[in-house]
């Protein structure tokens, strides 16, 4: 499938009839149950769900900090083998801070990377596929890290600030932290800069500007100018 396909099916309208379909949890295989509830615990996933059973299964359910979906792990819950979940992706807007937490958190992240060659940022890839440090433009979804947990299943932390097009079916925004929201900010601010630049003038009216700017980028609908 070419990049041109991805993008037109991202941009192509839902149907009336179409069914919601939301991604709520992902299984992961692990061998320690309590030692990875600790684990996502203390990267500070919020715990939604620790449910043991007389017929030996278990099954926990934390979610990362402002993420929808969840993750879920225990006992009679996969045959996968533990360790084996890869290329799960962690979307942050600064690859930078977010693995400078990760790592003051105890967790065990590489160093933030760009790929070199297609598919460099997965765990497949072969070694000089990576180039070290974040993507020279800082574009949006061109820098990587990866977090292992303890049994080694590979989490992809990925830098999106801008989204592309068709990737959010509605205007609404929301921000995980105030950290968050504060970049969101900035970027706009230098947006706006721009934007005044080019007119000539003082915007009176920047407030507006701000909020239309930050609801488009998350939305990846067209910034304004």
């Amino acid at each position: 499938m070419t990049t041109t396909d991805v993008t037109s099916a991202a941009q192509a309208e839902s149907r009336p009839d179409d069914v919601d379909l939301k991604l709520e949890a992902v299984v992961i295989p692990v061998s320690d149950v309590d030692r990875s509830k600790a684990f996502y615990e203390r990267l500070g996933w919020r715990l939604d769900a620790d449910f043991s059973f007389d017929n030996g299964f278990r099954v926990v359910q934390l979610t990362p900090p402002g993420s929808a979906a969840s993750v879920q792990f225990g006992t009679d819950i996969t045959t996968a083998a533990p360790g084996t979940a890869q290329g799960l992706y962690l979307i942050v807007t600064d690859i930078q801070a977010a693995r400078a937490e990760l790592g003051a958190r105890g967790a065990d992240v590489t160093e933030v990377f760009h790929p070199g060659a297609p598919g460099g940022q997965f765990e497949p890839a072969r070694p000089d596929s990576r180039l070290d440090g974040p993507d020279e433009k800082r574009s949006s979804y061109g820098s990587f890290a990866i977090l292992h947990d303890p049994d080694g299943n590979a989490w992809l932390l990925q830098e999106v600030t801008t989204r592309l097009p068709g990737r959010s079916g509605s205007l609404s925004t929301t921000y995980a932290s105030i950290a968050d929201l504060a970049d969101a900010m900035r970027r706009a601010s230098v947006a706006h800069g721009q934007h005044e630049a080019r007119t000539g003038k003082a915007d009176a009216n920047w407030p507006d500007w701000y909020a239309a700017y930050m609801v488009a980028e998350q939305a990846g609908t067209p910034l304004p100018e």
